[in-house]
């Protein structure tokens, strides 16, 4: 810009009225210029950040309710659902009974007597003036069954007080516990099996040093030599099953009838049942449609379009949930084992949701689940065509997985793209600010040579005016 002289106008602050100079805004001008430079690429990641995280967020949903239908089937697919029974027993206080494990009791009645329950043996020791009595040396030697444990006990050891720590702290102790009771006699060793049964009584004897620990010798066959005395003797429980004869060494059997547990209590009678239990099958499928429904809720969520508003899902015309949608439509709707769902009540709606049929479904369920069970078992069954494809989809290394791994990823690089823009953002506003504040100095400077040389004319005008 040519600076011109009028010596009738004023031109001091000419500079300054056009924004250059020391007043130049250098911040505002670098702050917009920068921000022009990295709008597209910022605009950009931007954009495909949110439609990352966006689809993260829509598989993350997908994935739950997958998980979830994959955790509904699971009594379904070990066939626990179809297997439940309801156990009742006459009398609770003689006994109580319970499924196994295994879960294959028969439905049925039996009349249980039970006429003796099983113990542990317990016997105690002579009187000893005190726990601290030395009782002798040399070795105790312990029995249960064919397991063996030999104390040796000498001067150090040979109180009654130490016996019992020595047994008790044994580490291949068969199944002993000591203790000491102390009476008006004195006190007595008192050892008990830690297991009921006649097979888990054990015996004791001594072997060399002095002959005292002769006082705790113990055997149920031998008719003289022992030092102990029973106080409850090893017994096994005695009861009959619908007149059968039947023991146990414990009071609690699984083995007495396929399927279910005893465990007695008194000697008495009762009478135990066992029915078909159709509830945890029916809660079973109700949870399983409810869970189905669920995941179709969510997909249509996700690829709904709106087309009043214009507005479309997260996810709209995604393969991959088309595809899982899609699938699950065949499986429920088709058949297995040469039945469909809705021969038990269950049935595929227009709206891909699934409804059940409860009178329908308990008629199915009546045969104490057989014929619910035959659908979904087998390596043609329903829960072989569900569990695989979820599986497929939410394992470790399925499809979801596999997925958002791949999203994961993405977002990372568009993190390290982000931050390489904004360490070059920032050199580009050092550069900037560099340039405008020396152009702002040499304006500056501009400025003051104005200045001087509008006084040095306006002195110069004067004196020709003279």
């Amino acid at each position: 810009m040519a600076i011109t002289v009028n010596s009738t106008t004023p031109t001091t602050g000419l500079l300054t009225s056009l924004g250059v100079g020391s007043g130049l805004p250098v911040d505002d001008l670098v702050t917009k210029l920068v921000a022009a430079k990295s709008a597209p690429q910022q605009q950009q990641i931007t954009n495909q950040a949110a439609d990352a995280n966006t689809q993260l967020s829509g598989l993350g949903q997908i994935s739950a309710a997958l998980s979830a239908l994959q955790s509904a089937m699971a009594s379904i697919s070990d066939g626990s659902a179809f297997s439940a029974r309801s156990i009742n027993s006459s009398d609770t206080d003689i006994l109580n009974a319970s499924v196994t494990t295994t879960g294959k009791a028969v439905g049925g009645s039996y009349k249980i007597e039970v006429t003796q329950l099983a113990s542990a043996l317990k016997a105690s020791s002579g009187a000893f003036e005190k726990s601290s009595t030395a009782v002798g040396t040399g070795t105790l030697s312990i029995t249960v069954g064919d397991k063996t444990m030999d104390l040796s006990i000498d001067s150090k050891n040979n109180s009654l007080a130490s016996i019992r720590d020595a047994i008790n702290k044994a580490s291949d102790n068969p199944g002993v516990s000591a203790t000491i009771v102390t009476g008006t006699d004195g006190a007595h060793l008192v050892l008990s099996g830690t297991r009921s049964g006649v097979e888990n009584g054990f015996t004791v004897s001594s072997s060399g040093g002095d002959g005292g620990l002769a006082a705790l010798n113990y055997d149920a066959a031998a008719s003289t030599g022992n030092g102990l005395s029973v106080i409850n003797p090893a017994s096994d429980a005695l009861f009959t099953i619908d007149g059968l004869a039947a023991s146990s060494a414990g009071n609690s059997t699984s083995t007495a009838i396929d399927g279910l547990t005893l465990n007695l209590s008194a000697i008495g009678s009762s009478t135990v049942t066992v029915a078909n239990d159709p509830s945890k099958a029916t809660s079973a499928l109700t949870n399983l449609v409810s869970t189905y429904n669920s995941f179709v809720g969510i997909y249509k969520n996700l690829t709904k379009y709106d087309a009043t508003s214009g507005t479309a899902g997260a996810m709209i015309g995604d393969a991959t949930l088309n595809g899982i949608n899609s699938t699950l439509t065949r499986i429920v709707g088709g058949n297995a084992n040469g039945a469909s769902l809705s021969s038990i009540g269950i049935s595929l709606q227009v709206d891909g949701t699934l409804k059940l049929d409860n009178d329908k479904l308990t008629k199915a369920l009546a045969d104490g689940g057989k014929q619910v069970s035959d659908l979904f078992g087998g390596d043609n069954g329903f829960s072989k065509q569900l569990g695989d494809q979820l599986t497929s989809w939410v394992g470790d290394h399925g499809v979801l997985s596999g997925r958002t791994d791949s999203i994961s990823q993405q977002l990372k690089d568009l993190s390290a793209r982000q931050t390489a823009l904004n360490a070059s953002m920032d050199d580009l506003t050092a550069r900037y600010k560099a340039q405008f504040t020396a152009l702002d100095t040499l304006m500056s400077k501009l400025n003051s040579t104005s200045t001087y040389l509008t006084q040095q004319f306006d002195a110069l005008t004067n004196s020709n005016k003279k």
